[in-house]
């Protein structure tokens, strides 16, 4: 598997500024890509991204993608296979990791008070 990224050497990240929703995903869920640029309809690249949820926002469907995906919680809370109406569920605190294979069936995600997560997405 070949890894094409740019090079960036350490710099601010600004937690503020350069989010912007990402497609599919209701409101108050949004990324920042820091490097690399997935394409899912070619099926290659790779990304890293923060991903940050807004509090009280939840999706209500499952996920399933057909890539590898690595996610770090930072800060907040988050959690893991809530209902439809954002119920239930796993909670998770920072400093815990997923990794997921393509084609695992994950979440519906929820986060009581916001969350920021890093997330390294790439196709093999």
């Amino acid at each position: 598997m070949a890894i094409d990224k740019e090079h960036k050497e350490f710099h601010t990240v600004d937690l503020t500024d350069g989010f912007a929703p990402p497609p599919g995903y209701p409101e108050g869920i949004k990324q920042k890509v820091l490097a690399g640029f997935l394409d899912e309809e070619k099926k290659v690249g790779n990304r890293t991204r923060l991903l940050k949820f807004d509090p009280g926002v939840y999706t209500t469907k499952p996920f399933v993608h057909d890539y590898y995906e690595e996610v770090y919680l930072v800060s907040g809370d988050l959690t893991v296979g809530n209902d439809e109406n954002g119920e239930g569920g796993e909670a998770f605190q920072p400093n815990t990791y997923a990794c997921r294979p393509p084609g695992a069936v994950h979440g519906p995600f929820k986060s009581e008070n916001g969350c920021l997560l890093v997330e390294i997405h790439y196709y093999a």
